[in-house]
């Protein structure tokens, strides 16, 4: 077998594997949600050797989106780290065996202290399994290594049931990108999160003009505030903006400033966006527009604040 289809059968059974899983998923999966989206404590998850990496990737994805989690080395808690379970915890115990004696011999104290426990193993008739109060059957045919020894499609599909277990808790629990955004305020995924009303200028900082100045003081406003444009209000309600741009094709036609009004040369329709979209979404309308700002206003259109390429800048997005 050349090394391109060696890769390629491991890829196929790891794949049918995570097929099978999900043909024979049931509502066990469905009670194991209900054990860890009604616990008061904490999600501990224990599990040795690749079982474990499995597990504490699982305890970092939950406790990234709103489920309090923590990875507990079952030989650790043999010998003192038992302590950091308590009765309003739940524990998800990961063995493909279901025999893995670190494990087992947690059972007891997980059963004095009645805390649920949710099992994923590859042997639905092992002891982990018996003994839990639900157990996930993450069994598969083969490992996807000539021996036939190490974890690799049984690893890969409980990696894989850990993500649908953790998918499936945020959806029960209503988890939002607002909520996201919370646990994840810095680098790359915190930036793409950000909405425009976290972004936006208001109030005092706006160039806003009355439809009925002079473009003389509508010059004026721009130049204070430093925009590249100017709003212009009728009646508190936007008319249009007076940009950079306006005034270079106004000069050009000869328009006299101080006899012209701002409701004459303003453009009507202004590109706008939603407080609650996110900045990257302002920033496609921008791109597409090719321009610089962009006004914020809520469902009525009423004026909320202004958002300008350089806001997006500092954040380090683009």
């Amino acid at each position: 077998m050349s090394i391109l289809e060696t890769g390629r059968k491991v890829l196929e059974l790891e794949a049918e594997a995570i097929r099978n899983a999900r043909a024979r998923l049931d509502e066990r999966f469905s009670k194991a949600i209900d054990i860890l989206y009604n616990s008061r404590g904490r999600v501990v998850i224990t599990g040795m050797g690749k079982s474990g990496l499995i597990g504490r990737k699982i305890a970092a994805t939950m406790t990234s989106t709103g489920t309090p989690a923590v990875f507990l080395h079952p030989a650790e808690a043999l010998h003192g780290d038992i302590g950091i379970i308590n009765a309003e915890d739940c524990v998800i115990a990961i063995s493909s065996s279901g025999e893995t004696d670190e494990v087992v011999r947690l059972l007891n104290y997980i059963k004095r202290l009645r805390i649920k426990l949710v099992a994923l193993v590859g042997d639905p008739s092992s002891t982990l399994a018996r003994q839990s109060d639900v157990f996930i059957d993450c069994s598969v045919e083969q490992e996807a290594c000539q021996i036939g020894l190490i974890p690799s499609t049984s690893s890969t599909l409980t990696l894989a049931m850990g993500d649908a277990i953790c998918i499936a808790l945020i959806e029960k629990k209503g988890f939002t990108e607002s909520d996201f955004h919370r646990f994840h305020p810095g680098g790359t995924i915190g930036k793409k999160l950000l909405k425009v009303k976290h972004l936006m200028h208001s109030g005092a900082e706006l160039p806003l003009v009355d439809a009925s100045v002079s473009m003389t003081e509508v010059i004026a406003v721009m130049d204070r505030h430093r925009f590249g444009l100017a709003i212009v209000l009728k009646d508190n309600q936007v008319s249009g903006v007076i940009t950079d741009g306006d005034l270079r094709r106004l000069l050009l036609k000869g328009c006299d400033f101080s006899s012209c009004r701002a409701a004459d040369c303003c453009s009507a329709n202004p590109k706008k966006v939603a407080p609650e979209n996110l900045a990257v979404e302002a920033l496609r309308i921008l791109e597409e527009n090719a321009i610089t700002s962009l006004l914020v206003m809520d469902e009525k259109d009423d004026l909320l604040g202004l958002l300008h390429l350089h806001d997006l800048w500092r954040t380090e997005m683009i």
